[in-house]
């Protein structure tokens, strides 16, 4: 039997089919547009994914699914009803493909949902858990409950197994965007005014996301649960700077501003809520993954960032503050 990914040219969704092609698992990765010259598996175009999406040949002969693809967060949404441009991928697609899924025989659906589900920050020393009554504040998370939601339902209706997993910000090797921006500012000995913020925030390394998702594949404790990850050792934004500067082999520039200096400032420049976000909490609780599924963060944090500050291109120019650091905000897909 096949496992089909889609997602397949993404960050996690790409890592994926790497993973449980060298396992020896035969692959099946799902992309939008063009096969990817030297992939570690079989790829399939399907176009658009939308409530009509056709995912027959796709399907065939597949035992479980692992959904990565979403549209994701953008920082600068140029869509005219971003609300409906979500739920087009994210609700409608999920649930259409979930649906074929189903019919055609699929053992077990792996949904990658995000932590944005349970909301945006958490008060300080209290980390979301699986139980908590979801927040989201966006229109990515809202699509995204939406989604679980609609999971659920198709599990209970068919009796196919779901298993949703809500990861905070994955970082590995390709990852782009506002870590991205973040590693490099410290690669090139940027001075940064993050020395007093002592917030903590959960991460997941991409590698430690990649085996729980394998996990939860196979794992017949899974079946029908909800799960959040992380890498199990918070850290303040200060010390991901100093980590990812140990790991670059370079000195961490950070200049010790009070926080509330750096929120009043950046609200006068209309950056207030991007403040915000770097200065504040936002941790997850994964002992329901510990103790139901026996698993452990293969990986430590260290280990993480030296693979992500090794395995990363050239430096690129630093953006603002805006791009700095999202994270609560998932990854390309």
């Amino acid at each position: 039997m096949t496992i089909l990914v889609t997602g397949a040219s993404g960050l996690v969704g790409s890592r994926v089919c790497q993973c449980l092609a060298r396992d020896g698992v035969r692959v099946r990765g799902v992309v939008r547009s063009s096969v990817l010259e030297g992939a570690s598996c079989q790829h399939e175009v399907v176009g658009p994914i939308d409530r009509a999406t056709d995912w027959h040949h796709a399907l065939l002969n597949v035992e479980s699914v692992v959904h990565c693809a979403a549209r994701v967060h953008v920082m600068k949404d140029a869509s005219t009803d971003p609300v409906a441009a979500f739920r087009t991928v994210n609700v409608d697609g999920t649930l259409n493909l979930a649906r074929q899924a189903a019919a055609a025989g699929v053992r077990r659906f792996v949904f990658i949902s995000s932590v944005k589900v349970n909301g945006e920050s958490t008060p300080p020393g209290i980390a979301f858990t699986e139980t908590d009554s979801p927040t989201p504040q966006d229109a990515y998370g809202q699509s995204k409950l939406e989604a679980e939601q609609g999971l659920r339902q198709i599990a209970t209706d068919t009796g196919m197994e779901v298993v949703i997993i809500r990861p905070p910000l994955v970082y590995g090797p390709g990852v782009k965007a506002n870590f991205a921006a973040l590693m490099h500012a410290v690669q090139r000995g940027w001075p940064m005014p993050l020395g007093a913020v002592h917030n903590q925030r959960s991460l997941v390394a991409l590698d430690n996301l990649v085996d729980f998702i394998v996990t939860c594949l196979t794992h017949p404790k899974a079946a029908n649960q909800t799960f959040l990850v992380s890498d199990g050792q918070d850290q303040s934004t200060a010390e991901l700077v100093r980590g990812l500067a140990q790991a670059a082999g370079v000195a961490a520039r950070l200049i010790p501003v009070p926080v509330w200096a750096l929120l009043a400032g950046a609200t006068l420049f209309g950056k207030g809520d991007a403040m915000q976000r770097l200065c504040g909490n936002l941790q997850v609780d994964i002992a329901k993954s510990r103790t139901l599924l026996g698993w452990a963060p293969p990986i430590s944090v260290a280990q993480g960032l030296h693979r992500v500050v090794i395995g990363n291109g050239a430096p690129v120019l630093v953006p603002n503050i805006d791009e700095i650091m999202r994270s609560d905000e998932h990854p390309r897909q």
